[in-house]
C-alpha cells in the first residue's frame, strides 16, 4: 500500500486538492454574495501566505538559498494561474454563469498537456491520453446537463467564451512553467506554493489599484465572526492546502495528468450536494462513472 501511495503521489495529491475546493464551494457562494471577487482573492491569498509562512518556520523547512530564476519562475506562475486566470474565469462567471464557464474550463487539461508536450517534451503514454479525454468528457457531461432554474439574465455568451478561453491558457501556461521550475529545482511543493500566492496576490493587489468601477469603490460589507471564519476555512481549505497539493501533483506527476485530475472537482460536488439534500440525476452519476473510468486509465497507463 507505502508504494502504491509513493508511486501515485502526484496523483493522489491532485484528487485531493480537487475534493478540497469542491467541498470549499459553499464557502464560495456565501463569500461571493458579500465581497468582490478581487477582495476576496486578496483576502484568501493573505491568509494562506501567513499559514504558510507558520508551516514552513515549524517544520524548519524555510529554505533560504533559493536561485533568483526559480524564485521568479513560481511567481510569474502564480501571476498567470492565479492572478489573472482567477480573475479571467470570475469575469466568464460574471457574464455567461457558472455551469458554461466550468464546461469551458475543462479545456485546460488537453490544453497543459499539450504545452507540457511542446515545452517540457512530456511524452504521454496513448493510453493516458485516452485517460484525459475520457474524465475531461464525464466532468463536461455532468456540468452542461440542464438544471431547472439554473439560466442566468444578462448573459453576454461571446465576452465569457472569451473570459473563460483566456483563463483556461493562463491555468494551463502557470502550471506548465510551474511543473517545469519544479523540475529543475529541488525546491520543496510547499515554499514554491509561497512564491506562486505572491506572485497571485501582486496582481490582485495591482487589479484592486487600478480598479474603477464606481460600485466597487462603494462597497462596504460588515465584518463578523461567520464572516471571518468562513474566509479563513475557504483560505485554508482551497488555497493553502489546496495549491499545497496542486504543486505536490505537479512535482510528482505529468503536467496534463495532475492538470486532469484537479480539474475533477464538479464531480465531488455531486455526493456532497446529495448529503445536502439534493436530488440527483442519473445523468450526474452516469458522468462520474465516466470520468472515474477516465481516472483509473490515468493510473494504469503511464
Amino acid at each position: 500500500m507505502e508504494l502504491w501511495i509513493t508511486n501515485f503521489q502526484g496523483e493522489l495529491a491532485a484528487l485531493t486538492g480537487a475534493f478540497l475546493w469542491a467541498a470549499s464551494s459553499a464557502a464560495y457562494s456565501l463569500l461571493g454574495q458579500k465581497i468582490s471577487p478581487l477582495k476576496l482573492n486578496l483576502f484568501k491569498g493573505l491568509i494562506a501566505i501567513a499559514l504558510i509562512f507558520l508551516t514552513l518556520i515549524i517544520s524548519d523547512k524555510l529554505q533560504t538559498e533559493v536561485n533568483s530564476t526559480t524564485i521568479n519562475l513560481f511567481m510569474i506562475s502564480g501571476i498567470l494561474g492565479i492572478g489573472l486566470g482567477d480573475t479571467a474565469f470570475f469575469s466568464a462567471l460574471k457574464n455567461m454563469g457558472a455551469r458554461r464557464t466550468l464546461l469551458m474550463e475543462t479545456l485546460s487539461p488537453p490544453m497543459t498537456a499539450l504545452l507540457a508536450l511542446i515545452f517540457l517534451g512530456e511524452q504521454l503514454t496513448f493510453g493516458a491520453w485516452c485517460g484525459i479525454l475520457i474524465t475531461v468528457g464525464g466532468v463536461a457531461w455532468v456540468i452542461s446537463e440542464r438544471t431547472p432554474g439554473a439560466a442566468i439574465s444578462n448573459v453576454n455568451i461571446k465576452q465569457g467564451i472569451v473570459w473563460a478561453i483566456l483563463a483556461a491558457i493562463a491555468n494551463s501556461s502557470g502550471a506548465v512553467i510551474s511543473r517545469f521550475a519544479l523540475l529543475s529545482s529541488d525546491i520543496n511543493p510547499l515554499l514554491s506554493t509561497l512564491f506562486r500566492l505572491i506572485g497571485g496576490t501582486i496582481i490582485v493587489v495591482l487589479l484592486l489599484f487600478f480598479q474603477k468601477i464606481k460600485q466597487d469603490k462603494s462597497e462596504k460589507f460588515n465584518w463578523s465572526i461567520k464572516l471571518v471564519g468562513a474566509i479563513f476555512i475557504t483560505a485554508f481549505s482551497s488555497t493553502y492546502l489546496g495549491i499545497w497539493l496542486q504543486q505536490t501533483s505537479l512535482k510528482f506527476s505529468p503536467a496534463g495528468i495532475a492538470q486532469t485530475l484537479l480539474a475533477t472537482s464538479p464531480i465531488f460536488i455531486i455526493p456532497i450536494a446529495a448529503q445536502m439534500g439534493e436530488k440527483i440525476s442519473v445523468r450526474s452519476v452516469l458522468g462520474v462513472l465516466v470520468a472515474v473510468v477516465g481516472i483509473s486509465l490515468l493510473f494504469t497507463f503511464q
